[in-house]
C-alpha cells in the first residue's frame, strides 16, 4: 500500500514524544490508533541505540496488534532491525538512497525539507513522501527553521506535482483544513493531538 493510500482516510500522520504525551511509544501508538490514525512516526531523540531498539520493538509489536504503519525517524539502522514499515530521513541523515538499498522496494521513506529548493532536490529522490515545515511557528523542536507559510505551501505543491507532500510545524486541528486545502496530502502533528486528548478525558 502506498503512503498516499495510507493517508487517503486520514490526513493524520503523528509523530510519537513522550515529554509531551507522558508515555512510553507503545501506548502512544496504542492511544493513537483508537483515533482512527493509520501511520505513525517513532520519533525519539534522547535514549541510547540499545534502549531506543527496544522501545521501537515493542511499538512494533503494538504496531502489528493494532494495524497501524510504524515508521521511525533518522535511524535506518533501528528501522531494519525491527522490520519498521520505513523510516523518516532528515537533511543530515542516510541518503535516501542508501535508506531504499538497505530497507527495499515496499518501504515507505520520507524525508525532511525547509525550503522550495529542498523539497525539488528531495522530489527527484526515492521517496514516497516529502515533508515540508515548519509550515507555522512550533516548539517541540530546537533552533527550527523559518517557517514556511501557507503561500509557500501552495507553491511547493504545484512545483512536486504528484509526489505525495506532508506539511508540519505547528499545525492544529483548527489550522488542518487550511494546510490541507492549500495542497497537503497529510500533516504531521504531535502537541495538539495530545492537548486535545487531555482536554477530552
Amino acid at each position: 500500500m502506498s503512503f498516499k493510500e495510507v493517508v487517503a482516510d486520514n490526513p493524520l500522520y503523528p509523530l510519537t514524544d513522550r515529554a509531551i504525551s507522558g508515555l512510553p511509544h507503545h501506548e502512544q501508538i496504542r492511544a493513537l490508533a483508537q483515533r482512527g490514525i493509520r501511520i505513525i512516526q517513532l520519533r525519539e531523540k534522547d535514549l541510547a541505540s540499545r534502549d531506543f531498539y527496544l522501545a521501537a520493538l515493542a511499538a512494533r509489536t503494538v504496531a502489528n496488534e493494532v494495524g497501524v504503519k510504524l515508521i521511525i525517524n533518522d535511524r535506518v539502522d533501528i528501522a531494519l532491525a525491527i522490520r519498521a514499515d520505513g523510516v523518516h530521513l532528515g537533511q543530515d541523515d542516510l541518503p535516501a538512497e542508501a535508506a531504499r538499498q538497505l530497507l527495499g522496494p515496499a518501504a515507505i521513506i520520507g524525508i525532511s525539507t525547509h525550503n522550495l529548493e529542498q523539497a525539488r532536490i528531495a522530489s527527484r529522490m526515492p521517496v514516497d513522501y516529502v515533508a515540508i515545515g515548519p509550515i507555522f511557528a512550533t516548539s517541540t523542536k530546537n533552533a527550527p527553521n523559518p517557517t514556511v507559510g501557507l503561500e509557500e505551501l501552495r507553491r511547493i505543491r504545484s512545483e512536486l506535482k504528484s509526489m505525495p507532500l506532508v506539511a508540519i510545524g505547528g499545525i492544529t486541528q483548527s489550522r488542518l483544513s487550511d494546510v490541507l486545502a492549500a495542497g497537503a496530502d497529510a500533516v504531521a502533528v504531535i502537541s495538539d493531538l495530545w492537548r486535545n486528548s487531555a482536554s477530552s478525558d
